[in-house]
């Protein structure tokens, strides 16, 4: 048995999703989407991890982590999981990651997926992309897809993946897994082979560069059924990003083959649910009828969104829709759903009209400044020690006036003590050292005492003139502006 199996096979039991290690820290494992150190396990040195590696990945993804310093494959543990494993070297060393792949594919039910993704799985030729940032669940909701696929229809599926994550058994169709590295050069190349290799579905496992794109596009508009992903965050941006990813002189073309073979876009983002029983996918889904054929042809598609929100009685849907929808269910909390909304003004608005109270936005705030507060009130602690230990130290005197008149809490803000030590620090350099001058300044402004902290900062420009740093004068005249307006310098 490896080394690290113990550490994999705690982590499919406790239903955790990634297993970090990193050179001189103990592992850590994401739980739910929360990450959080292994208790009680050591720290690992760079060449203890290299060992780890070296135990469970094939002689030349271990060679190319030396020689290219990454590398990507599939490693699994029979009867427990299947793993996709990165590794890589950063500034401490060597360290990887391994995200558990489940040997039982989801179905549809497990993962709620709606419905018009089945219709999807229904479909004879065209292109659907799976869209989201890394870690949304695209890979799984796929291998659903298949899965259903390889159970309800007789085709012969090819898949190019990399590396190979869910391992289909051949039912009702023909399947074919193919992984960039071990079984094809690359993508492109698998894609285009496939072709020759008389398909009716492929699915690419990443549309990462242009030729893997125009293929998988040619592929669709030949007449085969493509599944691919994209990492963006939305359905409706999806489309201009992949035009844009096409030289200007051909994105006419493009528009137009997109309107003829996209059927269909599906974005994701997985959410916390609310009782700490796991994670669930919010989706949001663009279906591609006749109006938005026509959108994607006349480069229209900044009115997808609209188109999206109308749409539902073809099965589109918004972010913003079903995100509110699993939290007026309590399936996650409001919060969770907020942060991982795109727009957030749009769902504010959704909120409202749901009845869903927006105050977790003022508790997160009000948390958020005792948080900054305490930190800014350590170190003001720790000037006034400094101070206290040497009080005839301009250098102390002025850092001190600084934080007492220009902090942005007002609860360590102090204008007096801060004019007193701003004067005498200033007066020790007989008030010719434009830094102590300005910090003059900035106390009496502070004291709302804006005529003089005008007067001040001009003396402060002047002598940055004479010492030749006409940059930090000129920076001054923002500052005089603003004291004109009686606003007090605050330093964010």
């Amino acid at each position: 048995m490896a080394r690290i199996d113990r550490y994999l096979q705690a982590l499919v039991s406790g239903f955790g999703s990634d297993l970090h290690m990193s050179a001189d820290r103990p592992p850590y494992v994401r739980i739910h989407g929360t990450l959080c150190p292994i208790e009680g396990e050591p720290a690992f040195s760079s060449e203890e991890i290299l060992k780890v590696l070296k135990e469970i990945i094939p002689e030349a993804n271990y060679a190319q982590l030396l020689s290219e310093w990454d590398t990507d494959c599939a490693y699994a543990i029979p009867g427990i999981a299947r793993f996709r494993v990165n590794g890589f070297k950063d500034m401490n060393g060597f360290g990887c990651v391994l995200r558990v792949i489940p040997e039982r594919i989801p179905s549809f039910e497990d993962l709620a997926l709606p419905s018009v993704i089945r219709d999807f799985c229904f479909l004879s030729k065209g292109l659907v992309v799976v869209t989201g940032p890394t870690g949304s669940g695209k890979s799984t909701t796929l291998a659903a897809m298949i899965d259903f696929i390889n159970k309800s229809r007789d085709e012969h599926v090819i898949t190019i993946e990399d590396p190979i994550e869910f391992v289909h058994k051949p039912l009702r169709c023909v399947i074919n897994q193919r992984e960039v590295h071990r079984d094809t050069r690359s993508f492109s190349r698998a894609l285009r082979a496939a072709l020759r290799e008389d398909p009716d579905i492929v699915l690419v496992g990443e549309m990462r560069d242009l030729e893997t794109m125009e293929i998988a596009i040619e592929t669709a508009e030949t007449g085969h059924l493509v599944f691919a992903t994209l990492h963006t965050n939305t359905a409706a941006t999806t489309v201009e990003r992949i035009i844009d990813k096409f030289p200007e002189a051909r994105q006419n073309q493009i528009r137009s083959m997109l309107s003829d073979t996209l059927r269909g876009v599906v974005a994701q983002t997985l959410c916390k649910r609310s009782d700490g029983s796991g994670r669930i996918a919010a989706f949001e889904v663009l279906v591609v009828n006749t109006p938005v054929s026509a959108m994607i042809r006349e480069a229209k598609t900044h009115m997808l969104p609209s188109v999206i929100q109308t749409g539902r009685n073809i099965g589109m849907q918004t972010f913003g829709d079903e995100l509110t929808r699993l939290a007026s269910k309590g399936i996650v909390s409001a919060q969770e759903a907020y942060v991982k909304a795109v727009d957030k003004a749009d769902i504010e608005t959704k909120f409202r009209l749901a009845g869903i109270s927006l105050d977790f936005k003022r508790q997160a705030a009000e948390e958020a400044y005792g948080r900054s507060l305490e930190k800014a009130r350590g170190i003001l602690n720790q000037t006034i020690a400094s101070h206290e230990a040497d009080p005839k130290n301009p250098e102390y005197m002025m850092a001190l006036a600084w934080t007492l008149c220009t902090s942005p809490y007002v609860e360590l803000r102090d204008g007096k003590k801060a004019l007193k030590l701003a004067e005498q620090a200033s007066s020790a350099f007989k008030d010719k050292d434009p830094d102590y001058v300005f910090v003059v300044a900035t106390a009496y402004a502070e004291l709302g005492n804006f005529r003089r902290a005008i007067d001040w900062t001009k003396r402060a420009a002047a002598l940055y003139v004479d010492k030749g740093e006409a940059d930090k004068a000129e920076r001054l005249k923002s500052c005089i502006v603003s004291f004109e307006k009686e606003h007090p310098y605050r330093d964010e």
